[in-house]
């Protein structure tokens, strides 16, 4: 997996500019999801903080150049948190 996140992106580099990082990471994530079901994110730029939550061997942090890209596939918590109200509770009160 790791080899193809190196392949995807560059293949993405081949598509668009190092200035269209929105745009690289949007293939990338498109071509994860594809290849691997959905909940992929991608982060693609030359300065950025990510504070996130991931599925256990589902994450990559790598820099091409001056382009650092960050892929990971998201993971919801696994229990509900007692303090969130849904919509029907809300509504019920």
């Amino acid at each position: 997996m790791q080899q193809v996140a190196l392949d995807v992106a560059a293949k993405a580099l081949d598509f668009f500019d190092v200035t269209e990082a929105t745009e690289i990471a949007r293939f990338i994530k498109k071509e994860f999801d594809r290849a691997y079901g959905s909940g992929w994110q991608c982060i693609v730029g030359t300065d950025f903080g990510s504070f996130v939550t991931h599925c256990s061997g589902c994450f990559i942090y790598f820099c091409i150049a001056s382009l650092a890209i960050l892929l990971f596939r998201g993971s919801a918590a696994t229990e509900p948190d007692p303090h969130h109200f849904s919509a029907l509770e809300t509504l019920k009160a």
